[in-house]
């Protein structure tokens, strides 16, 4: 992180099992500029096995985890946190979806207070007990048909509303014009030689021709076409014209 980088929330797994899973929230987190992973008791050790082949281009975050064997432990530095959960568990605790869990990370990592998010085992979740350690929750706005997430998606969708909540939400590219509106006298020679070729071809029935222009012209210009499309039509014209007449 550099200097000029806000601060982030740390990321805290709770005995996650799947080694692919720790791997998948790892690319999760890259995705969207976090890098704190801090990781309970994992099952079967760490490293794990395999669990950098899931990371893609995120091992970095997996080479600075840190474990610890107590989610307490995990939680001692940080002045606020998130538990994450599918189930209502009958704490008076504030709720939050995610963007307004992230939002509430946002001001109080802006103010300096470290901010951590809490995910459960990949089959039951947090138990009671540490969602207790929490000051808040964060639940999802699921179908309840299908409410069950993988570990590394609920990552996801919290390191997506963290990235919009800290204002980095900048989309990497646009479909923005690469050629500049046409000026108008492009456009009204177009007009010109457009209508002159539809003369030469009996298009415009006499009765009609002007209004029929107008309309034309009228298209066109709710088109707001750019400098290319001007050149683009133009060139259509030219090679229509060069084409030999059909014997």
């Amino acid at each position: 992180m550099t200097d000029a980088s806000p601060p982030r929330p740390v990321i805290i797994l709770v005995e996650p099992q799947l080694a692919e899973n720790i791997g998948m929230t790892a690319r999760a987190m890259g995705n969207f500029g976090l890098d704190a992973l801090r990781i309970v008791n994992p099952k079967g050790g760490w490293p794990m096995k395999g669990v950098r082949e899931t990371a893609s281009n995120a091992t970095h975050v997996l080479d600075g985890a840190t474990i610890y064997a107590t989610v307490a432990e995990a939680l001692a530095d940080l002045h606020y946190v998130l538990a994450t959960t599918a189930r209502e568990r009958g704490q008076m605790k504030r709720v939050f979806g995610p963007d307004g869990g992230m939002a509430e990370a946002a001001g109080r990592l802006s103010a300096g207070e470290r901010v951590g998010v809490l995910f459960g085992r990949e089959r039951v979740g947090l138990s009671n007990d540490e969602v207790s350690l929490a000051d808040a929750i964060v639940t999802f706005p699921v179908d309840p048909q299908h409410a069950s997430l993988n570990l590394a998606q609920s990552v996801l969708l919290v390191a997506y509303e963290w990235r919009r909540a800290a204002g980095q939400a900048v989309l990497p590219f646009s479909g923005g014009l690469r050629s500049g509106p046409a000026p108008r006298e492009a456009v009204i020679s177009l007009f010109e030689s457009l209508e002159a070729d539809l003369d030469a071809a009996g298009y415009y029935p006499p009765a009609k021709r002007d209004g029929m222009i107008r309309n034309m012209r009228d298209m066109f210009h709710r088109m707001a076409m750019t400098e290319q499309d001007v050149r683009s039509f133009r060139g259509a014209l030219r090679a229509l014209a060069r084409r030999p007449p059909e014997e």
